[in-house]
């Protein structure tokens, strides 16, 4: 529910931005000789949408060694973990033939 409160007012932002903005312009790409005409909102978000896949890709690839450092420790953590579990059930069994 805080989810759709919280993306209401942006696609309503989003609208507006289209509605407001619907003048044709003609977009080239530099290197080659193409053009591609559409209304200015489609070319603003989708160069947008662009960026922010591209910002959440160089994002994800510096979390890679956060989460590779993080894998390892907790493969280390359930080794010592058997290695506890282990430990303990020999000192049960040296108490109880101490006993």
């Amino acid at each position: 529910m805080l989810r759709l409160v919280a993306l209401l007012p942006l696609l309503a932002i989003i609208l507006i931005f289209a509605l407001s903005n619907g003048q044709i312009v003609q977009v080239r790409l530099w290197p080659f000789d193409l053009a591609w005409e559409a209304s200015l909102s489609v070319v603003v978000l989708i160069a947008a949408a662009i960026s922010f896949l591209l910002g959440a890709l160089v994002a994800w690839g510096s979390a890679l060694p956060a989460r590779r450092r993080a894998r390892h420790l907790e493969r280390a953590g359930r080794v010592l973990e058997s290695e506890l579990d282990v430990l303990k059930a020999e000192a049960a069994a040296q108490r109880d033939a101490a006993a």
